[in-house]
């Protein structure tokens, strides 16, 4: 099977996206969720003009300097001053505090003298400054928030403002994750000699959470195609929208990711990607689910993530912004000529002159989880792009 440009790997993987059911949850319990519809405001906010600051309301026309004026009367937040006020009168004020009839604008309290029950002005501020119109944020009727959108804090209060109690979100799409290797044993084991601290199914776990996805944990499995086809149908039957296996996507006689997968009926679409790292992704489906194997090593499984799983997820919630971010800045450093697979370099960003300034990182070999955890970008260098000298624009994701 010939090598998978990135491009095309990310088209395929994103033509199986099912974007799943809407549910409808509590706007206090929104936030992190994708928004399944068009949220429109049941309500105009502000309802009514509202004072911006603390100070006096009066209509300005016939307003002067060092002239006292009664003072008839108050208005504040959740209240207000219930009579029309006529012109030489002038009304406290406070923020967020109704703006009486006849009123345009407010004088803040510090260009004001009070003295007893009138008040001078030291100052006068253009007409209609310090005051909210009607509506100023948003009118009854009016979207606010639109499907596909991933409810932020200030989203959720934004859907609070438009008078929501319950929104209608995306369920969140089920990953069940398993990582396979002999090698492999759980944090805080006690490995031998010839086993490593499984790392994988925890990176995979928190981008599948922070692409919205919820994730069912099939632990650790030996090289074993028994064993492995079992979990795999353990995570079927949790009810799985995606499969990921870490591990044993190669092509050695302990890569059993292939064989497992095939036997519990997962039609293979694709295996293996013109890119660095992340060679031996392959993509398939059983059904409505989908199935990824990613590579074992460290690296190279978090940047296939990046590229194929996270985006399939956002696809799955209606999202807009699918694909990793591509940024623009200068290389600090030059850089060899790359060959036929799209490289990810890991490297740190920094102020540049004109922009981001990126540098790559030292060593770039993709079991290395100490030069992962330093890196703040990808890198992109593309399949067969010329040497590039210091200062030459470059394209980059941020992890």
């Amino acid at each position: 099977m010939a090598l998978l440009s990135v491009d095309e790997a990310q088209t395929r993987v994103l033509a199986c996206a099912n974007v799943t059911e809407t549910e409808w949850v509590a706007v206090g319990e929104a936030a992190g969720r994708t928004l399944a519809a068009d949220l429109g405001a049941r309500r105009t906010q502000p309802p009514l003009a509202l004072s911006a600051m603390d100070g006096y309301a009066v209509r300005l026309a016939g307003i002067g300097i060092g002239v006292p004026y009664p003072v008839v009367g108050e208005s504040a937040a959740g209240g207000g001053h219930d009579t029309p006020v006529g012109p030489g009168e002038a009304v406290r004020i406070f923020t967020g505090a109704p703006l009486p009839d006849g009123c345009d604008t407010v004088i803040i309290q510090e260009d004001a003298e009070r003295d007893g029950a009138s008040v001078r002005f030291t100052s006068l501020p253009p007409p209609g400054r310090n005051v909210r119109a009607r509506g100023l944020d948003f009118t009854a009727g009016v979207v606010g928030l639109t499907a596909g959108t991933l409810l932020t804090a200030g989203a959720v209060g934004l859907a609070a403002a438009m008078n929501h109690g319950m929104v209608p979100v995306r369920r969140r799409p089920r990953v069940a994750i398993l990582s396979t290797g002999d090698e492999l044993v759980a944090p805080g084991s006690e490995p031998g000699d010839n086993q490593i601290i499984a790392t994988n199914g925890l990176v995979l776990a928190e981008i599948v959470r922070q692409s919205g996805g919820e994730v069912i944990d099939l632990g650790l499995v030996g090289d074993d195609l028994d064993a492995i086809r079992a979990r795999i149908r353990a995570g079927l039957a949790a009810g799985a929208d995606v499969l990921c296996l870490s591990g044993g996507s190669s092509v050695g006689d302990h890569d059993l990711t292939r064989p497992a997968l095939a036997a519990e009926g997962v039609e293979l679409d694709f295996w293996k990607i013109a890119a660095r790292p992340g060679k031996p992704v392959m993509f398939g489906r059983r059904g409505a689910v989908a199935a990824i194997g990613l590579p074992g090593n460290p690296v190279s499984s978090l940047v296939s993530a990046l590229l194929y799983l996270a985006p399939l997820l956002r696809a799955s919630l209606g999202r807009a912004d699918v694909l990793p971010r591509l940024e623009g800045g200068r290389l600090a450093v030059a850089m060899p000529a790359n060959d036929f697979r799209r490289d990810f370099v890991r490297g740190r960003v920094e102020d540049g002159p004109d922009g981001p300034l990126v540098r790559p990182l030292g060593n770039q070999d993709s079991s290395l989880l100490s030069m992962l955890a330093r890196a703040e970008v990808l890198i992109v260098r593309a399949e067969n792009a010329p040497a590039a000298a210091a200062g030459e624009r470059v394209a980059f994701i941020r992890l």
